[in-house]
């Protein structure tokens, strides 16, 4: 049966986005067997997450212009290579710095595909299809993050950290000889465009500064690199207002869609990426939890979202994806909530509750939040909106670990997380619940606002 380029497209792109995701996930769920191997304290193993991350935070923006500029397709390609190439390399790390010099190059690569996975979906399919395929594509990010604690702690339990890395690289090499082999089709939106170097390079300068110094704010270095990094964005800013060409436009936030809805994700991936550390954290070390079984746990959360991504992507086309968005923030401001009890006493039907309800409500959000922003642009800014989706994302994701190491670092100190400092290690998570509760609140304040802005300027 031949399949139409937009099927192929979407095929390609979600199991890009399974595999990709699937192997960052199960690695977090590995992070404490990580840390005894190479014998990481208890913010150098946070690093392992958030590492990745931060180098996606700071390779989205100039991939988004790159991708438009070169290709999709293209960009998809080198994405992959890159990827592929530093997960092998990962498996034969000797010490955790080898270890996480590859995370810096998965994390580029991941930029890369991050950007133009979803470009290529959003140009495949018609408008009135896209929150469908969108949601398709968010399905299977959120299908990798659901299997990835069952299958990473299976494979790490019964044959190690290693293991995971073995098994998910041939799939990643499949994938990539499909992107090659039958999408024959290029998507160029900005092939007259000039790159941007020098906004990427002052970009991912304040990125960098301020997210590093961001985790260390309870030092002075932390505080004055924090300083700096808002100065270089401000920066950042006021050059791309006067380029003909910006790698990011930021004059696409006076649209009040836009920004609304991006403001929401950013609050929304701030407040809820830490979550798995956190319950994972709880599980293995707390209640005593070898990895098979935390992530089996773990498993409620994702499957939930598996399940509401597609209905709510579907939904999205016909209802404001924004008031959709809302409703499932403030599910997850209950879940934080009830998380942010969390103690050696708390009984395991609360946490899976919790834990529902935390897939529930991500699950109704982020397709419909990610709607809301690619239908804010013309459809030759779509690798530009895109990059914008990732950015919120990742960013949101990297302080959302950063502020969790932030927390560690205020209330345990730099130190091993052992039996004689868990009460210390309980405290941090429900205090870094609380934050996030917060949080949650914002991003659904944010997309209610976003949907009475347009009611506004429609009228």
């Amino acid at each position: 049966m031949n399949l139409k380029l937009e099927n192929i497209v979407l095929i390609v792109a979600t199991l890009t986005s399974f595999f990709t995701v699937f192997l960052s996930a199960a690695v977090m769920v590995a992070v404490p067997s990580l840390a005894q191997d190479f014998s990481m304290s208890n913010i150098v193993q946070n690093w392992v997450t958030m590492l990745l991350f931060l180098v996606v935070a700071i390779f989205t923006i100039p991939a988004g212009q790159l991708s438009g500029k070169f290709g999709l397709k293209k960009s998809m390609v080198f994405g992959s290579s890159l990827f592929i190439i530093s997960s092998i390399v990962a498996i034969f790390s000797i010490n955790s710095e080898m270890f996480l010099i590859c995370r810096v190059f998965q994390g580029i690569g991941v930029a890369f595909l991050n950007v133009s996975s979803m470009a290529m979906v959003v140009s495949a399919f018609e408008p009135q299809k896209r929150g469908q395929a969108i949601g398709i594509n968010v399905t299977g990010v959120y299908l990798a993050t659901s299997l990835s604690p069952v299958i990473g702690g299976f494979l790490n339990f019964h044959f190690g950290w290693r293991s995971i890395f073995w098994i998910t690289v041939p799939f990643l090499v499949i994938i990539l000889f499909l992107l090659i082999t039958q999408i024959n089709k290029e998507w160029i939106t900005m092939s007259d465009v000039d790159i941007d170097w020098r906004g990427s390079i002052i970009y991912s300068i304040g990125i960098l500064l301020f997210i590093y110094g961001f985790t260390t704010l309870d030092t002075f270095s932390g505080i004055i690199l924090t300083i700096l990094g808002v100065i270089i964005i401000a920066l950042f800013v006021l050059v791309e207002l006067r380029q003909k060409y910006p790698v990011f436009d930021v004059k696409f936030f006076k649209n009040s869609k836009f920004s609304s809805a991006n403001f929401a994700a950013l609050c929304a991936y701030l407040a809820t990426f830490a979550v798995t550390t956190i319950v994972n954290y709880h599980l293995q070390y707390i209640r005593g939890f070898d990895s098979q079984t935390a992530g089996m746990i773990l498993l409620v959360a994702p499957v939930m979202q598996v399940i509401m991504a597609p209905i709510s992507g579907r939904l999205s086309d016909r209802i404001n994806p924004q008031k959709l968005a809302a409703i499932g923030m403030f599910f997850g401001a209950v879940s934080l909530a009830m998380l942010s009890l969390l103690d050696d006493s708390t009984s395991l039907m609360f946490l899976i509750v919790a834990m529902f309800c935390h897939g529930l409500g991500f699950g109704i959000f982020s397709s419909p939040n990610t709607n809301a922003i690619m239908s804010s642009v013309p459809p030759k800014d779509t690798s530009v909106a895109s990059a914008s989706v990732a950015t919120m994302r990742v960013i949101g994701q990297t302080m959302s670990m950063g502020m969790l190491t932030l927390v560690f670092a205020f209330i345990m100190g730099n130190v091993p997380i052992i039996p004689e400092y868990y009460h210390l290690l309980t405290a941090s998570c429900q205090i870094t619940c609380l934050i996030c509760v917060v949080l949650c609140v914002a991003s659904v304040f944010a997309s209610l606002v976003g949907i009475r802005l347009k009611k506004e300027v429609n009228s």
